[in-house]
């Protein structure tokens, strides 16, 4: 594509709730995005990224349901009715709702309400976390909606060291991508995956539904959704009988591996065939696999989480590569946690020091709930919605939804779009993209650092979040240094400058046009069991983990059925045109989302391709257009998730189908996958 005319050509980074944590480069003219492309400023992300950053990101920034001013609600809550104001006024009506709320209940009636939008350290969570620790509002415990099930999973074997980094997977001659949709969720990997097999690599996938990258594999076993951890132990159990075990490994680097097999020994192939509905011949193909290779790399996805036995799945699939003594070497281990290599400091950063000792701790799977609850002592009476949108991203929507309309709740909204969420604030500030100011970035799925700087000014009103929580501390009175840091002090804390890798440079001072890569102390690729040993209590890999039988009662994994209640099993996986939420507004997810379905399930139904259909239970309804396929199995249809209320006539979306009640095994987590419904023709 030719550029534009006067336009120029500068270096940023995606911030997107993604692994790949691309660098990016933008096109821009007359303080306009035309174009975002990729850059090979990150060697990993090496100038390609995915097709919704590319084509609708100057949309989201540049768009109709860009918000670009202050306003206020003059509406009824939910209505989308609102007038402009000035950011004089919008402060000050903060201020006034979020100290009525103090003085009649405390400060922990006010309730951060914020995930995980944009990734960068300032954007993320800097001058806010220091804002509303300070004002002694309650805590969020963010991770149960996505992401601690599968990091604690991850740190009760091997702790807060990093794992392996995704370019080791060239040197496998087995890959087995567990529960990751690759080619939607992890893009930079399949480019990785196809030079191993190149090499003569076999590649297997194990996920619910056929995706595209289980289309390419050499074996695909199209697993019940929830029964990852059946398959993982039976699996163990099969190695020992087959005296595949690898026992001066485990002698040196595993810890309780004999309590670990008593477990796995209770069940027999024939019993974990019938609980995940594969054949005898798949699993022993599977385990042949395994067993026969010299190098194994394993990458597992957030998917398999999403299910009540998802902890005790992801710490049995991870576990197989330690009873096989695939770490040590190139290529060998597990493709995750490769970010705990990177030099960050989030207490400098966020400061949680300044928050009342005692303050009590929400998990933001529960706000819905509690904020209907009248019997809190101390009920929340105001939250500030930023960097999330929980109307479209929570289970049990049409709770969340009561709960934000509460018309004795002050709800305040900040962000860069009009959301389904925002609907429902009583002010609304406009927020910057990561376009528009500096800021940090790591990756979860991935060892460099990068850093950004504003490649257009802001757009019209908006402010960066640092500079919005820093004239809100000023309105409140907090006149510490911490709430006078720049963006640029702000970065510095962000990174500790110390580090050998880093050069001597500071936060505010990383390279624009390259990335840094976060490798081991020696200078070497990360390799757990060579150059990075597993930060547990026992200095090994912990396949009986004694954190995890205090905390939940789960030492070692098991497996706890869900009972259904309606026929058809939903699972809501990654969407290939949205990030979550983000992008749902665009035209390109306008119109009723996909539901694919099994065409026995179809036939018995009476419900043939491309009809309109619903899908309903106890929580809700939501219209969606039907997709006969054998992608899924029979039992189990499929909708991609973070589509907006407005694809469905119903004014829900597939989130109000999907209890907020049912929890993982360990974390608490949310269980979107463990959803049960019936559709019939709309």
């Amino acid at each position: 594509m030719q550029a534009a005319l006067n336009a120029v050509i500068r270096p940023s980074v995606c911030p997107l709730d993604c692994p790949d944590t691309c660098s990016l480069s933008v096109e821009v003219a007359n303080e306009q995005v035309i174009a975002v492309r990729g850059s090979d400023a990150n060697p990993y992300t090496a100038g390609v990224i995915c097709d919704k950053v590319a084509r609708y990101y100057p949309d989201f920034v540049h768009g109709d349901k860009r918000l670009r001013h202050p306003m206020r609600r003059v509406g009824p809550r939910g209505s989308g009715r609102y007038e402009r104001i000035g950011w004089d006024q919008a402060l000050d009506l903060v201020h006034e709702g979020l100290s009525q709320a103090i003085a009649t209940h405390g400060p922990e009636s006010v309730l951060p309400f914020n995930y995980a939008g944009p990734h960068g350290q300032l954007a993320g969570g800097s001058m806010d976390r220091r804002f509303f620790h300070r004002l002694g509002a309650s805590h969020l415990n963010r991770g149960p909606l996505c992401g601690i099930v599968r990091g604690t999973a991850y740190t009760s074997l091997f702790g807060a060291a990093p794992g392996m980094a995704p370019e080791q997977f060239e040197h496998a001659d087995l890959v087995a991508v567990w529960g990751n949709n690759v080619t939607v969720s992890n893009l930079h990997l399949t480019r990785v995956i196809k030079r191993a097999r190149e090499n003569g690599a076999r590649l297997l996938v194990i996920d619910p539904r056929r995706t595209k990258i289980a289309e390419q594999a050499d074996l695909y076993v199209q697993i019940r959704p929830g029964t990852d951890v059946v398959l993982a132990l039976a699996l163990a159990a099969e190695f020992e009988r087959r005296g595949a075990l690898a026992r001066a490994f485990i002698e040196r680097w595993v810890h309780r591996a004999e309590t670990y097999l008593a477990q796995a020994r209770q069940w027999s192939v024939a019993a974990a065939c019938e609980t995940c509905g594969i054949e005898p011949a798949q699993f022993t193909a599977l385990a042949d696999a395994y067993v026969g290779a010299k190098t194994l790399s394993l990458s597992v996805g957030n998917g398999i989480e999403r299910g009540h036995s998802g902890g005790s799945g992801l710490r049995a699939i991870m576990a197989l590569n330690a009873l096989l003594g695939q770490f040590g070497r190139p290529g060998a281990g597990v493709m995750a946690k490769p970010g705990l290599a990177t030099p960050l400091d989030g207490d400098a950063l966020q400061r949680p020091d300044l928050a009342p000792a005692g303050t009590r701790t929400i998990n933001i799977v529960d706000v819905g709930r509690l904020l209907l609850d009248k019997t809190l002592a101390t009920p929340i009476k105001a939250v500030f919605i930023y960097n999330h949108n929980p109307v479209s991203t929570h289970p049990d929507q049409n709770r969340m939804r009561r709960a934000l309309s509460r018309e004795d709740l002050f709800v305040v909204g900040c962000d860069i779009a009009m959301t389904d969420s925002m609907a429902y604030a009583d002010v609304i500030l406009p927020a910057c993209s990561h376009f528009e100011h500096a800021d940090v970035f790591s990756a979860y799925g991935q060892n460099y650092l990068q850093r950004a700087a504003a490649v257009i000014a802001p757009v019209a009103e908006a402010l960066p979040n640092t500079e919005i929580f820093r004239r809100l501390a000023a309105r409140f009175g907090f006149d510490e240094q911490v709430f006078h840091d720049t963006d640029e002090q702000l970065m510095d804390a962000a990174v500790q400058s110390a580090d050998p890798r880093l050069a001597g440079l500071s936060g505010s001072k990383l390279p624009l046009d390259r990335a840094l890569a976060m490798v081991a102390g020696d200078g070497k690729p990360l390799m757990m069991c060579a150059n990075v040993e597993p930060a547990t209590p026992s200095g090994k890999i912990e396949l009986f983990s004694q954190a995890m039988q205090d905390a939940w009662g789960y030492g070692v994994p098991r497996y706890e059925p869900v009972p259904a209640v309606h026929p058809l099993n939903l699972i809501s996986p990654s969407s290939s045109k949205r990030t979550n939420a983000t992008f749902g507004g665009h035209a390109a997810s306008a119109g009723p989302e996909r539901l694919e379905m099994n065409p026995r399930d179809a036939h018995a139904r009476g419900l043939a391709d491309g009809m309109a259909v619903r899908a309903w239970n106890d929580l809700g309804e939501v219209q969606l257009q039907l997709k006969v396929t054998d992608a899924v199995r029979a039992g189990v249809v499929y909708t991609p998730k973070g589509t907006w209320l407005a694809t469905s006539g119903t004014n829900q979306t597939s989130n109000a189908l999907i209890s907020a009640d049912i929890r993982t095994d360990i974390a608490d987590g949310a269980c979107y996958n463990d959803t049960f419904v019936e559709v019939a023709a709309a």
